[in-house]
Formats: structure tokens, C-alpha cells, sequence
């Protein structure tokens, strides 16, 4: 069955097609849209086994970009197809489902309505998350599309540890809590790490550390969510590229009544302004930070045992939560590249039972690997994530 997924940004569609089987999936090509709505858009298609396409012109909106993806799918030269009709179903990434949607879902007026309401608490990413399902609806109408959220996964978190301590009605009128996100990144790692490390999902406590740009970590006890990092919004928990992650409140209330800043304006401040690149001024990408770092930059120093440092905070948390860790994994972008985040983070972990092998560490990039000694009571391992994967498989679960 061959699944197209989708991974719609504001101004970016994400793709991948994926022929999907029972057991297995494969890759036919994937590729990106960006700069919609500006002068100038540009398409990237990488079809398996033949040459890139890049195409530059105006792309005004987000039906215009799909359906230049599946132009470049069944274009003679480099496409991976021969017709349309043999994409049988599209599934789609939502970052929020609020507390509506524990599971992928295939969509109806219901699921589009839920996901509008939405809106107030995901405004980044859920209208935009939504024109990719409309646009299917104009492009290609009657195949069946499936919407599967970063939320899912976090829904089995108990009350204890998404409530927060703020007046009760605030819950009941605005359902505000913690959702968490990454969550189709973090089920996935904990189950392939399982596997790799030899141990029984549905019966391990795991530790997952999705770092990238924005990162998160999630404790998964027992094959379920049960702690995670992120909040209400992406903001909470670890330090950034450009989010805070955690803070004292009233330092920001603190800074807006100084400064005179609107609640808007802290919102972007926090969110665009802050982490690595408010600590630094340099930059948001963690490879910038690290040449600096390497040249002995103080604020980029700061910034990057800031970065780590909250994320072995997060993982002794979470061990203490669980009453013990049986696997860390570490995954996302920065976790699947950065030899020195991987060892500084399990650096000290010995007291837990982490017996951390560096010389296994060692240039490891984007693939799975475990990292711990064979005698360590605890894993450790690096898993590539595969979100567009996971996607395809709850599709065609779904649809079949």
C-alpha cells in the first residue's frame, strides 16, 4: 500500500512516500516544500535511486505545494509512481490533540473539528497541520487520510504528573496541563531500543531523550508515557535552540513589567528569543554553539552545559519516578550526532548502574547502536528516529 506523509509547517510541507507492507515499509523518495507564501518558493524531491529535482517559483499556499509533490511523484523522469491512483491513503503529523485523541485516527468532520478547536492552544502548528488535510481533500478526494498526533503517546501520563498546582478551574475551563509532544518520536525509540538492548517493552523502564532544536525527554514505564518534559506548550522542560525550557515563572513577569513587554511579546521572547541563542547571541544551531565552544567562547561554554545539563537533570528525575532506569536512549538530531552530549550526559550516572563505553561512543551519527558496556545494569543506546515511519504504520493499520 503505498502511503503518502505529510509533515505540514506553516510555511513547509515535509513528504514522504512509503510503500508500505504487513511488517515493513519502503522508502520511494521524500522530499521538502518551503518558503510558501513568499516570492519565491522551492521544492526539493529526493526519489530512491534516481537524481534530485529541484523546482523554484512562487508557491502561494499549501495546496499549491501538495500538488506540486505529486507532480514531481509521477513525473516520468523522477517520479516513483506511475499514476495517483496508487496512493491509497495520506497520513498527516498534528503536533496537539489536547486530551481528544489518545490514538491515530482516520479523519472525518469530527477529527477536523476538533483539531480547529485547537487552535488557541497550538497556534504554530495546528492551522497549519489542518491545511495539509484540506488541501488532500482538493487534491486527491476520496482517499482516505489519517492524523496522528505528538500527543498520543503522552495521554497515558497518570494526573499526578500532568496536573499543575495552579487553581482547579483553570483545568476545567481551559484544560490547561501538561500534553507533552515528540511523542511519536519517543514511542518509537523506546520500542526500537528495546529491541535492540534485548529487553521486553511492555515491561522495561526506559528513558527517552529526543534532543534536537527543541528536545524533550520522556520516562516510559512500562510500555506506556509516563513522565515527559515539555508542558502545556513545546516551551517547558530542557534548554533549546531558542526556547527557555524551564523557569521561574515570576522572573518573567519580573522582566515584562521592566520592560513594559505585552503578554505576546514574553510569548516570543521565550519561545524565538531565549535558550542557546538568547545565552549566546550567536546562534540557535548546536553546531554553532560547538565551534565556539571549541574556541573557548564563555557564553557558549555556558550555553552548552546548560543544554546538557538539563537533560541529565531530566533523566535522574525520571529514574527516581520510575524507582530505577533499565535503557536511555537518546535520538533527534542532536542526539543521533553529538558524541559529547551522549557521554556528558551519562558521564557521573554510575551510582544508577550506567557503565558507559566511550570508545563505542565514538563518531557514532544517525545510527542504532548500543553505547553501554556489555556488564552495565543500565543500557544506553543511540536510535535514528523515524516519526514518518511510525506515521505510515498507523495508516496503513488503519485504512487496510
Amino acid at each position: 500500500m503505498v502511503i503518502l506523509v505529510l509533515n505540514c509547517g506553516s510555511s513547509s510541507i515535509k513528504y514522504q512516500v512509503i510503500d508500505m507492507q504487513e511488517t515493513s515499509g519502503e522508502l520511494l523518495a521524500k522530499g521538502i516544500v518551503e518558503r510558501i507564501g513568499l516570492a519565491e518558493g522551492d521544492l526539493t524531491h529526493k526519489p530512491v535511486g534516481k537524481e534530485r529535482f529541484e523546482l523554484h517559483r512562487p508557491i502561494p499556499d499549501h495546496t499549491t505545494g501538495i500538488r506540486l509533490v505529486l507532480d514531481a511523484l509521477t513525473d516520468p523522469a523522477h517520479g516513483v509512481i506511475a499514476s495517483l491512483d496508487e496512493v491509497k491513503a495520506v497520513g498527516h503529523r498534528v503536533a496537539h490533540g489536547g486530551e481528544f485523541f489518545p490514538a491515530s485516527c482516520i479523519v472525518d468532520e469530527d477529527v477536523k473539528a476538533k483539531i480547529r478547536s485547537l487552535f488557541e492552544i497550538a497556534p504554530l502548528h495546528n492551522p497549519a497541520n489542518l491545511e495539509g488535510v484540506l488541501s488532500i481533500e482538493q487534491v486527491l478526494p476520496g482517499v482516505p487520510q489519517v492524523t496522528v498526533f505528538d500527543t498520543s503517546f503522552h495521554q497515558t501520563i497518570p494526573a499526578v504528573n500532568y496536573m499543575y498546582a495552579l487553581p482547579h478551574a483553570y483545568y476545567e475551563k481551559y484544560r490547561v496541563r501538561k500534553y507533552g509532544f515528540h511523542g511519536t518520536s519517543h514511542k518509537y525509540v523506546a520500542k526500537a531500543g528495546a529491541e535492540l538492548a534485548g529487553l521486553d517493552f511492555d515491561r522495561a523502564k526506559i528513558i527517552t531523550c529526543h534532543i534536537g532544536n527543541g528536545g524533550s525527554v520522556t520516562a516510559v514505564l512500562d510500555g506506556r508515557s509516563f513522565d515527559t518534559s515539555m508542558g502545556f506548550s513545546p516551551l517547558d522542560g530542557l534548554v533549546m535552540g531558542t526556547r527557555c525550557g524551564n523557569v521561574d515563572a515570576s522572573a518573567i513577569t519580573f522582566i515584562g513589567a521592566k520592560e513594559g513587554m505585552s503578554y505576546a511579546e514574553l510569548d516570543a521572547m521565550m519561545n524565538k528569543k531565549s535558550g542557546v541563542l538568547g545565552l549566546t547571541d550567536l546562534s540557535s544551531d548546536m553546531r554553532d554553539i560547538d565551534r565556539a565552544y571549541d574556541e573557548g567562547d564563555e557564553r557558549a561554554i555556558l550555553a552548552r552545559d546548560m543544554y546538557y545539563g538539563r537533560v541529565k537533570k531530566f533523566v535522574g528525575q525520571y529514574a527516581a519516578e520510575m524507582g530505577g532506569v533499565d535503557l536511555i536512549v537518546f535520538t533527534g538530531g542532536v542526539g543521533e550526532n553529538s558524541e559529547e552530549l551522549r557521554e556528558t550526559v551519562c558521564s557521573g550516572l554510575e551510582f544508577m548502574g550506567v557503565e558507559f563505553d566511550r570508545a563505542a561512543n565514538k563518531g557514532v551519527r544517525g545510527t542504532n547502536k548500543i553505547l553501554s558496556a556489555p556488564t552495565s545494569k543500565v543500557k544506553v543506546a543511540v536510535v535514528a528516529t523515524d516519526e514518518e515511519l511510525v506515521i505510515a504504520t498507523d495508516t496503513y493499520n488503519l485504512v487496510k
